[in-house]
């Protein structure tokens, strides 16, 4: 008797949670979740906790995820369950973020600036207001500078961070909110108008 063959989709036409459901039959396939989004998940990383740290915890977030696949099961996008993993492995890092950004406020060198300047303007302003922000970042809470820099850094939506991070959406802009407040009072210059 002849079996017949499942021909499926190229993973490029999958959403994720399709690449995910495909991958428990063709591990392989999860290889497009991880070219779909290691770029923007490691430069947010990088940002974070440097160059050093970055590709360690981006692999580590994605072998996690990897081994955690059964159990996604599609409520949050795929993409806020992995922030989510990353999020917590960044966590576990709180030390050496906090000395990056204590390090960057004394001597006014980003750590985890790769030595490419992407616009002349954006540098000066760094130069000019990094250490003072470094300072401001490395007094937030882990979950508050999280949720800061998911937004900033990561350019996540509140509710992508919400998922993310695993809270409500209204205490996730309530701690932006906060942030933000706070980190306009350590800069020069700038008014705190909440």
């Amino acid at each position: 008797m002849a079996t017949a063959r499942v021909v499926s989709q190229p993973t490029e036409k999958l959403d994720d949670s399709g690449i995910v459901a495909a991958s428990l039959e063709d591990p392989e396939a999860f290889g497009e979740l991880f070219r779909r989004h290691s770029p923007r998940l490691h430069a947010y990383i990088k940002r974070r906790l440097g160059l050093t740290l970055a590709d360690d915890v981006v692999a580590e977030a994605f072998a996690t995820a990897f081994r955690q696949r059964e159990r996604f099961d599609g409520r949050a996008e795929f993409g806020a369950w992995l922030w989510g993993i990353a999020s917590n492995l960044i966590a576990r890092h709180h030390r050496q973020e906090t000395r990056m950004y204590r390090a960057f406020a004394r001597t006014g060198v980003d750590p985890a600036e790769d030595g490419v300047a992407e616009l002349v303007s954006d540098r000066v302003a760094a130069a000019a207001h990094g250490p003072q922000l470094a300072k401001a970042l490395a007094s937030l809470s882990s979950q508050d500078r999280s949720a800061v820099l998911l937004l900033a850094w990561g350019e996540l939506s509140y509710a992508e961070i919400a998922a993310t991070l695993d809270l409500p959406l209204g205490t996730v802009k309530a701690k932006i909110h906060r942030a933000r407040i706070k980190l306009r009072k350590a800069l020069p210059g700038e008014k705190n108008d909440g």
